[in-house]
């Protein structure tokens, strides 16, 4: 397998020649598909069961206020244990819960407090099942193959987005005059836990801590103080850090907020606009995703001209988007935003693996992860105030703010170590390759 492996020129192919990576692929795609079946069945059978859009707003923030919570905890049990066990036991969890859910639906006995107590489960093993997500690809795959393999997972992800709800659309609707779709959503969820579980089973990589480091000087939470120090500790990675919080902070928000407001109320084709501009940044990020999973990997000046170029980019696109009345103009705007975000999002979270001891990998990632998750309810809240006020000035001052934080980046001596560390090898305690546990 491995003179397969080596024999691929692009770093994508060269994981999808490892056994173990195989399996995680099709487990991962069976179930990201399947995610997005409950996704839609959930808060449709909520709105069914009481019509309550309170209702509603509880069964999202059950799910998504224990998710965020228990993120970092997450992290520090797949450090001490592994990816794999961690995500098995996730699977096997969510199979269950899914399960129940869908024979509930079906006897028609189905009842408010049920669909709580679902996403309370859903968040709480959501909160585990993400940072060991975010770890197995590392040990997996070859250093050199890890931003393949990071975009063909973080792809398929931007792709099952896609597909998923109008499949579940159509599933729910073909049944319209029953809740039967519903619960066939369900079903359908519990199912491709199931595959994913047994592809997960069935690997032999990912299924062991490198290290016994974790869980050795202390209790869970002291783990999780142990990552964050690591990373504050670290100029490169609380710079890289820092920048990556601050453009999601500033694009986040605007976008989530500001585009469906600029489509109601400046754009002609209204609801139709909103659409196309959140497709063409969706789009934009998985073409983003392949570039970059597919090219090799910029380094030194090159990459942080590029780097400073694309936050400067995101700070004049999002600064522009209330001035421009067309929505096509909008669409390739947006299209090259996302493009740029899609290949700023692998070459850092690569990095991110790569600078990081293998026995951190989960409670780093659980710190990105969670960064990132915690600040999209406060961004988009005070967008949302901001552009009830003026929505020009929301899109301008998350510009403004986004093009201080490229001057402020430039003017960081980190920055340049950042690209050197792109071009060279990373750091001893984060570069060793997996063990050869897939040939």
């Amino acid at each position: 397998e491995l003179m397969e492996h080596n024999s691929h020129s692009n770093p994508m192919l060269r994981v999808m020649s490892l056994r173990d990576f195989r399996l995680l692929f099709a487990g991962s795609t069976t179930s990201l598909l399947g995610d997005q079946f409950a996704l839609i069945a959930t808060p449709w059978l909520v709105l069914q069961l009481t019509g309550d859009p309170l209702a509603l707003g509880i069964v999202l923030a059950l799910e998504g206020l224990p998710r965020a919570i228990f993120m970092l905890v997450g992290g520090a049990v797949t450090d001490r244990l592994s990816p794999r066990l961690v995500m098995l036991t996730s699977d096997v969890v969510r199979l269950v819960l899914t399960g129940v859910m869908a024979l509930a639906v079906f006897s028609g006995g189905v009842e408010t407090w049920m669909v709580y107590a679902f996403s309370l489960g859903f968040g709480l093993v959501a909160g585990f099942a993400v940072p060991a997500q975010n770890s197995i690809v590392p040990m997996l795959v070859r250093e050199e193959d890890l931003q393949g393999g990071n975009a063909a997972i973080m792809g398929v992800t931007q792709l099952a987005g896609f597909v998923g709800p109008t499949l579940a659309g159509i599933v729910i609707g073909a049944y319209s005059e029953s809740w039967f779709g519903i619960g066939l959503a369900f079903a359908i969820d519990a199912t491709t836990f199931l595959i994913s579980a047994a592809c997960l089973w069935l690997m032999r990589g990912g299924g062991r801590k490198v290290s016994s480091a974790a869980g050795a000087g202390g209790g869970l939470w002291r783990d999780v103080a142990d990552g964050i120090r690591y990373l504050w500790a670290d100029g490169i990675l609380r710079l890289m850090f820092l920048i990556l919080a601050a453009i999601n902070f500033l694009l986040v928000g605007p976008l989530l907020v500001g585009i469906p407001v600029l489509a109601d109320q400046r754009l002609p084709e209204g609801a139709f606009a909103f659409g196309l501009l959140m497709s063409a940044f969706a789009a934009g990020n998985l073409v983003g995703y392949l570039l970059a999973g597919s090219l090799p990997r910029p380094g030194g000046a090159l990459m942080k001209a590029i780097l400073l170029a694309l936050l400067a980019a995101f700070g004049v696109v999002i600064g522009s988007l209330g001035y421009i009345p067309s929505t096509w103009v909008d669409f390739g705007l947006l299209a090259v935003l996302g493009l740029g975000n899609g290949y700023l999002a692998i070459i850092l979270f690569t990095w991110f693996q790569t600078r990081t001891p293998k026995d951190m990998l989960g409670r780093m990632m659980s710190i990105l992860v969670f960064a990132s998750a915690g600040l999209v309810p406060v961004s988009q809240a005070i967008s949302g105030a901001v552009s009830k006020w003026d929505l020009d000035l929301m899109f301008v001052l998350a510009g403004g703010l986004a093009l201080l934080v490229t001057l402020w980046a430039a003017l960081q001596p980190e920055l340049q170590a950042f690209s050197d560390s792109l071009a060279g090898t990373s750091r001893e305690t984060g570069s060793a390759l997996p063990e050869q546990r897939n040939a």
